[in-house]
């Protein structure tokens, strides 16, 4: 979540929605996101919308977010009305989450349930940091209705750990992951980033394996970026550290592909891989075909039928707007059909299963392939365009050239 929020249209004080959205409420899948700012410290290559002790300031608490939060679900009650919108997925990311007690954490998830409904076998997320959770906590949120955990791992090597500004050390991962599966939860999981200056293909193989040998059922992988802002940008530009260099990117890439498909987990989306579809996450490929959800939280972004809305900002202004009855929504836009299609394209040709043919240029796609970019096969048998590894590689590149 960027710290920094996009213009867009004003939205009414009670956040009613354009006609145009409600639509077909209810024929798309629904999913709540809810947004924790807190971190107890602001990892140097960090550009989401958190906030430590010190930054935060009056008018915002810990203790009273929840409460903050619950406001905020009540009122997208409100605001969708009567449609049957049961919730097929939650995911609470931050900042850290795992800052709030579990009851806190238990709480908000129970007012979704009582406003919406969870779906029957509703996948409940949240992230965790490695050293912000022990076994009575895991066991708290497990009894809260949570039914999967993500950790940021990022790294097993000291050194890289030493850059992010990451303060858990490497062997807490695979204590975490142990007590997560004793207090009963059958998905994890592990966050990793490739890319950090000072790592080497070593360290990164070294990463892998550690994450591997936890046997998580689900490893996302990103490579690092610079976000201007940031502390770690800061000292790229003075020199102390290098700028990530694109190869060597591919190249772990390429090296984390190979050993996650070597030990069962297989790309369904370019940065994610799963032991099989139940491993998948659900919340995220709700995101990545268009489906409906509502981030509750400073910052937090919602999509329901085309229209997508952002949240103020600091956790403060937030908790007033709530406070006297007010949408905390910053500004909105309602995406017309060019926009929704390029998002499709740029969403969905990530995925393992492609994006439908009928989106494409066929001249667009036949230069694809035949620079070895999209798979012929799954193009003319399924109608179903599929990056190849190469074109995993440069993705970016290839939506500019489909759209």
């Amino acid at each position: 979540m960027p710290a920094t929020l996009p213009d867009g249209d004003p939205v009414p004080a009670d956040g009613a929605l354009p006609r145009g959205a409600t639509e077909g409420l209810g024929t798309r899948p629904f999913a709540f996101y809810v947004h924790v700012p807190f971190c107890v410290t602001r990892c140097g290559y960090c550009d989401f919308n958190t906030y430590t002790a010190t930054e935060l300031g009056p008018g915002a608490s810990r203790d009273s977010y929840a409460d903050t939060a619950i406001a905020e679900v009540r009122m997208a009650r409100r605001v969708l009305g009567d449609a049957d919108l049961p919730v097929e997925t939650v995911f609470v990311g931050g900042g850290t989450p795992t800052l709030l007690p579990p009851d806190d954490l238990g709480r908000i998830l129970a007012a979704v349930d009582a406003e919406f409904g969870l779906a029957p076998g509703a996948e409940v997320t949240t992230e965790a940091n490695p050293e912000s959770v022990d076994q009575a906590y895991l066991e708290g949120l497990r009894e809260a209705g949570f039914t999967r955990v993500s950790y940021g791992m990022q790294s097993a090597r000291e050194h890289v750990l030493k850059v992010l500004d990451r303060t858990h050390t490497p062997g807490r991962v695979p204590l975490v992951v142990d007590w997560t599966r004793k207090a009963g939860f059958e998905h994890v999981n592990l966050d990793l980033i490739y890319g950090t200056p000072g790592e080497s293909d070593e360290d990164w193989r070294l990463s892998l394996e550690a994450a591997l040998s936890t046997g998580p059922d689900h490893v996302s992988a990103y490579a690092l970026i610079v976000e201007e802002g940031t502390r770690l940008a800061a000292r790229v530009r003075r020199g102390e550290l290098a700028t990530p260099d694109d190869d060597a990117m591919a190249d772990r890439y390429l090296m984390a592909d190979e050993m996650l498909s070597a030990h069962g987990l297989r790309w369904y989306e370019i940065s994610n891989w799963a032991t099989g579809p139940g491993a998948a996450c659900r919340h995220n490929l709700l995101y990545w075909t268009g489906a409906d959800w509502w981030g509750v939280g400073p910052g937090a972004h919602s999509h329901v039928g085309g229209t997508r809305w952002w949240n103020v900002k600091h956790p403060a202004a937030y908790a007033a707007r709530l406070a006297e009855g007010v949408t905390p929504a910053h500004a909105r836009e309602v995406l017309d059909d060019a926009d929704r299609r390029i998002e499709r394209i740029m969403l969905e040709l990530r995925l393992a299963d492609g994006c439908p043919a009928a989106l494409l240029d066929d001249a667009a796609v036949a230069r694809a392939i035949g620079d070895g970019l999209i798979e012929a096969g799954p193009y003319r048998e399924r109608g179903r365009a599929v990056l190849t590894t190469r074109g995993r590689l440069l993705a970016d590149a290839v939506v500019r050239d489909l759209t």
